[in-house]
């Protein structure tokens, strides 16, 4: 008892703390989901014709998985890949919240980045043909690459590309360039050279670096893309649609509006049922919207339209076990004195409360569907709603159960000494 009233006196000192003016970090900026924040939802179709059919569905989870490192290290908030079958076509559908410039994420995801070394060899001249050079690969490739970073010249000042392979290849290119002294050592991408360093002397340590015009941007697309590898299965983009940051303004607007509508509706039912009683519950209700906040935050949830009508849908059940327990102190309050009416109520109705709640967290759970079952939904928007709610359930069941009984357990103490 005196450890759920410590979490309780804490919670309600940090808000008593917020409300005079302490020095509390703020800033709580949440992670908003495409249809509130704007941004890009692109669909890109694989081609599977040369994957064999017991492959495919290994393939495309192979393509996901790297598009989802390029996007990652493009340094988009909160994305959302998933991959679906329409029509007996596979498809891969990528939403970028917050990013307008669909065409520089097309390319990101889109492009292969094949990396090779290749030697210049030079063909003497003959009666019918005077000398020239060809270009033959070498066995260093993209695949020896560990890491790939942004650095900058110490001479020039322009963006240059850091290339770290690993052990064996760093050992393939000592030889390379061992082989290669004096001699021009050009780095192919995507079959077109990018830069022709001259090699000075034998490069040991596994270390190299890709020079020329780039801009700051364009040295960091390429290092994303030698750092996500290549698509295991080419990809086309079948359909580009951008959601605007109005709609999402608005959206929020309106969610803002109907969420202090309801609130406020449930206080004023609670403290009009209940009197006293509906006060102490509203406070644990006050308690329960800061520490789901919280939560959003820490956790964090990216909020949609659905997710926020999960949030809507928990603040209404939050104050049901209160309900519940409030009626049955009714019953009992004429047969026990006021302590004792408080707990059996609080006994008395925790079988209702908990079946109720756990049928919610159970329907939440299929709808999350986290085991991607094939026979369950697994639309974004749906287990937003789903993941939403079931935060919702267990902060109400703590609220109801833990802040409104300790504060209701204070409230006939003081009773009692007047």
């Amino acid at each position: 008892m005196r450890k759920t009233w410590s979490i309780s006196f804490i919670i309600l000192i940090t808000l008593a703390a917020t409300y005079i003016g302490l020095p509390i970090n703020n800033k709580f900026d949440l992670k908003l989901g495409l249809d509130l924040a704007g941004g890009s939802r692109l669909i890109f179709e694989a081609d599977m014709t040369n994957i064999p059919t017991e492959k495919g569905k290994t393939a495309l989870e192979s393509v996901k998985n790297v598009i989802e490192r390029r996007v990652n290290l493009f340094g988009v908030s909160e994305p959302s890949i998933q991959t679906s079958n329409f029509e007996g076509k596979d498809r891969i559908i990528v939403e970028l919240p917050g990013i307008s410039d669909t065409q520089t994420a097309i390319s990101l995801i889109g492009q292969t980045a094949q990396l090779e070394f290749a030697e210049v060899v030079e063909i003497p001249a003959t009666d019918t043909a005077s000398a020239s050079s060809t270009l033959i690969p070498t066995n260093l490739t993209g695949a020896d690459l560990e890491s790939a970073a942004v650095v900058f010249d110490s001479q020039t000042g322009k963006p240059t590309i850091s290339l770290q392979f690993t052990k064996e290849g760093g050992d393939k290119f000592a030889k390379i360039t061992a082989k290669n002294i004096g001699k021009p050592l050009p780095i192919i991408l995507d079959e077109q050279i990018v830069s022709a360093p001259t090699v000075q002397q034998e490069i040991t340590g596994g270390t190299a670096q890709i020079s020329g015009s780039f801009t700051i941007d364009e040295a960091k697309q390429l290092a994303i893309q030698l750092n996500a590898g290549a698509l295991p299965v080419p990809v086309n983009l079948v359909q580009e649609t951008s959601v605007g940051a109005t709609l999402g303004a608005v959206s929020i607007k309106q969610s803002v509006v109907a969420g202090i509508v309801g609130i406020s509706m449930v206080m004023l039912f609670m403290i009009l049922a209940y009197g006293k009683f509906g006060l102490v519950a509203d406070v644990g209700l006050f308690i329960f919207g800061v520490i789901t906040l919280a939560l959003y935050k820490l956790i964090p949830v990216t909020l949609t339209l659905p997710g926020i009508a999960g949030f809507m849908l928990s603040i209404g059940m939050a104050v049901d076990s209160n309900i519940l327990i409030f009626e049955r102190f009714k019953e009992e309050k004429p047969k026990h004195a006021l302590s004792d009416a408080l707990e059996i109520s609080f006994g008395r109705a925790w079988d209702s409360i908990r079946d109720a709640n756990i049928a919610t967290l159970v329907t939440s759970f299929i709808l999350i569907n986290p085991l991607d079952w094939s026979i369950l939904p697994s639309s974004g928007p749906v287990r937003g709603f789903a993941i939403t709610l079931a935060l919702g359930i267990g902060i109400s069941l703590f609220t109801g159960i833990v802040v409104s009984r300790n504060l209701l357990r204070i409230f006939i103490r003081e009773e009692k000494k007047k």
